[in-house]
This record gives C-alpha cells, sequence and structure tokens, in this order.
C-alpha cells in the first residue's frame, strides 16, 4: 500500500493535485474555538471559517470517484453549518452519525449537557459506491437477558468507542510528550477510523485525510489495505506520523479490532482483500515527505 504524507496546507494541495480520485474522506478539521496552534489560526470570523471549509469540501468532491463517501466530524452545535457546507459543495447528505462520547457530559447552564460529537456521512451521488454493512455484538442493555446469535447492524449512533482522554480509561494509544502530556489534544482513535474506513471502502482504494494530524487515518488504511493520501503543515505532527506508520504501536495495531467485527458477512474481505491476521501490521510502502529550507525532501520507509 502507498501512504503519502504531504507538507502542505490542505487547499494547496487540493488545488493542484491531478491523481488518483479519492474514494473516501475524511475531515477532521480545526473546530474554530481559538485553540492554540503553531501554524493555524483557530479564531477565524465565522463566515470567513465555513467558507474555507466549503471550498475544502468543494475540492474534494470535484477530486472524488463517483459514489465517493466524506465524513465530516464537528462539534455539535455546528451540525447545520455542516450540512449546509455539505449540501452546497454537490455532496448527497446519507447519515448524520452521533458520536456519544463515554466520559461525563460536559455542564451546562441553561441547555442539556454536551454529550457527542456529530460526523456528517456524505456522498458524490445518491449511493455510495461502497458501504459494508457491519455487525458487532454490544454488551446487552439490562433489559436484555438473551445474546444476540449474529450481533447487530451498526446503527448512527455509535455509543461503544471511547474518545482519547487523558486518563485511564484512553490506554496506552493517545501519543504523549516525554513529560507524559499528551502529544495532540484532538487525536481521533484508531476504532473510530477503523469503523470509518471498513464501512465505506474496499481494499485497493484511495483515502484522504486533508487535516492529518496525528496520521491516525493513514495509520488504519495503511493496515487495512487501503492507499491513503494526508495533508499535515505541522513539522512535530509529521515527524509523528511518520514514527507511528514505520514501527505501529500495539495500540495502533487494528488486528486488536478485529474481533468485535466478527459477525459481519465477507468480514475478511472487507478487512484488507484477505485478512493478515499477524500480530504486527505488515509495513506498506510508505512516501514520507517534510518540508527542509523551503524544500520538499522524500524518502520511503
Amino acid at each position: 500500500m502507498t501512504t503519502e504524507i504531504i507538507p502542505s496546507d490542505c487547499e494547496k494541495f487540493l488545488s493542484e493535485y491531478t491523481g488518483q480520485e479519492f474514494d473516501l474522506s475524511f475531515l477532521d478539521p480545526p473546530f474554530n474555538q481559538d485553540k492554540e496552534y503553531d501554524f493555524f489560526n483557530d479564531n477565524m470570523p465565522p463566515e470567513q471559517y465555513w467558507a474555507w471549509m466549503s471550498k475544502i469540501c468543494r475540492m474534494i468532491f470535484d477530486k472524488s470517484s463517483p459514489g465517493a463517501s466524506i465524513y465530516f466530524m464537528q462539534r455539535e452545535k455546528n451540525t447545520h453549518e455542516v450540512l449546509d457546507v455539505l449540501y452546497n459543495t454537490g455532496w448527497t447528505f446519507q447519515n448524520l452519525i452521533i458520536w456519544k462520547k463515554k466520559t461525563s457530559a460536559v455542564p451546562q447552564n441553561s441547555r442539556y449537557g454536551k454529550h457527542y460529537q456529530v460526523i456528517a456521512f456524505a456522498t458524490k451521488g445518491k449511493s455510495p459506491r461502497v458501504f459494508n454493512k457491519l455487525r458487532i455484538d454490544p454488551p446487552l442493555l439490562a433489559t436484555e437477558k438473551i445474546r444476540r446469535p449474529n450481533g447487530v447492524y451498526i446503527t448512527d449512533v455509535w455509543d461503544d468507542i471511547r474518545e482519547l482522554t487523558s486518563g485511564y480509561f484512553a490506554g496506552d494509544e493517545p501519543l504523549r510528550n516525554g513529560d507524559g502530556e499528551r502529544f495532540h489534544k484532538q487525536q481521533s482513535p484508531i476504532r473510530l477510523l477503523t469503523r470509518i474506513i471498513l464501512s465505506s471502502s474496499k481494499a485497493n482504494d484511495l483515502v484522504f485525510d486533508p487535516f492529518a494530524g496525528t496520521g491516525t487515518t493513514l495509520v488504519v488504511a495503511s493496515q487495512l489495505g487501503r492507499h491513503s493520501i494526508g495533508t499535515e503543515i505541522d513539522p512535530k505532527n509529521i515527524k509523528e506520523i511518520h514514527e507511528r506508520l514505520k514501527a505501529v504501536r500495539k495500540s495502533d495495531n487494528v488486528e486488536n479490532i478485529y474481533k468485535e467485527y466478527t459477525y459481519t458477512e465477507n468480514l475478511d474481505e472487507i478487512w484488507n482483500g484477505s485478512r493478515n491476521t499477524q500480530t504486527a501490521a505488515p509495513k506498506p510502502n510508505h512516501q514520507y515527505q517534510i518540508p527542509f529550507d523551503n524544500t520538499t525532501n522524500s524518502e520511503n520507509i
């Protein structure tokens, strides 16, 4: 599999890209919450921010294959803006996924506490070119007494994937600095990207992440037999992605997740064409790129 890390602003990359069409895109941008980024202004005027999101979604649409899928993650308060952006840039709405958090809800004074993020799922055209109906076997509810013989289909409420907090339950997956602090506060969990990639792509498809961050999308795609491209502007993040791809950590190994989907029909084919059962993920042919003195160097790892 080919994994490309592009040290570039996603808008610039998309304006110049002429390669294979994207089959699946995962959009998890900065949320414009005035957080500290070394290479990004996270406090734009709202109209400027959403105009930027619209431009990116339109460019991804133009570079995507017929029936390609996009998953756009955002804060719940921005649901209207997300759906509006997707509609106005050509995408066809399919689902609004509710990713329910496992930590305590954020308390509010004049409204209900916040306990989820939204992920809008849309396609280029009326129907997705690929949609694999995954089955899982969640714990029984207190009102249920008999285990399901074949599990259940995944719905648009995802309450079984833990977000990566700083606490005990996040385990070893969150990347950390030498002082033990989290390397990136918005790191996405492996389980989230595994579900998205398994649901909406097949082996040898091309997955695109315009805000690669710590590279979770690329790490998962490379293990699941998908090609992937990620753009990222922060050299520290790019270096961390490189390290994650070069030596897949135990907590990043998607084989740990396989058993959660065992009730899914044709799972081995969906997984990566034919499941690789090595204890560590195979090392794909990555193309790693990082800026240096205003030029771009690349190396295979």
